[in-house]
């Protein structure tokens, strides 16, 4: 199934999904992709708060560095961070009496970085026209919770088999 098509399907059951990204087979550099390509969506979602700071603070030199700033954190760095985010998801889940591997678990903390991205391209629209507030909470409590819905839905499979 096409990418996009996959994230649509996460939001009716993210564990089928996750089922059949499991079954295509072990490919690190396949969860690796879909780290990355969420974390380049986080990112592309950054340009426009970053642009509303920059413009408020009339200094757009200032903006490039925000831009280069985002680009490190969110393509160097959270791609680490999901891989420790997946091994401590993975201990927990053994010590709980989970049957999967790691690799299960990455894939399921990546799927759900990446299938909840929609929402934080949203939060990043909602932050750069709108700015701080309120609605901007809203939306970041809404992606973090859809964020965890996939992550524990995929877990159970990767781990336990369920849906």
């Amino acid at each position: 199934m096409a990418l996009t098509q996959d994230i649509v399907a996460t939001y009716r059951g993210p564990g089928r999904v996750v089922k059949r990204l499991l079954e295509k087979g072990r490919s690190e550099p396949f969860a690796l992709s879909i780290a990355m390509a969420g974390c380049v969506v986080a990112f592309v979602a950054q340009w426009p708060r970053i642009s509303r700071e920059s413009y408020l603070q009339g200094a757009e030199s200032e903006g490039a560095l925000s831009y280069y700033s985002a680009f490190i954190a969110l393509v160097f760095i959270m791609p680490v961070i999901l891989y420790v985010l997946a091994a401590v998801s993975h201990l927990v889940a053994r010590l709980m009496g989970g049957q999967g591997s790691g690799y299960g678990a990455r894939i399921a903390v990546f799927w759900a970085f990446l299938a909840a991205s929609p929402l934080f391209l949203f939060h990043g629209m909602v932050a750069g026209f709108i700015g701080p507030g309120q609605q901007q909470s809203i939306v970041g409590f809404l992606w973090f919770a859809v964020f965890v819905w996939f992550w524990i839905a995929g877990l159970r499979q990767a781990e336990w088999g369920m849906k």
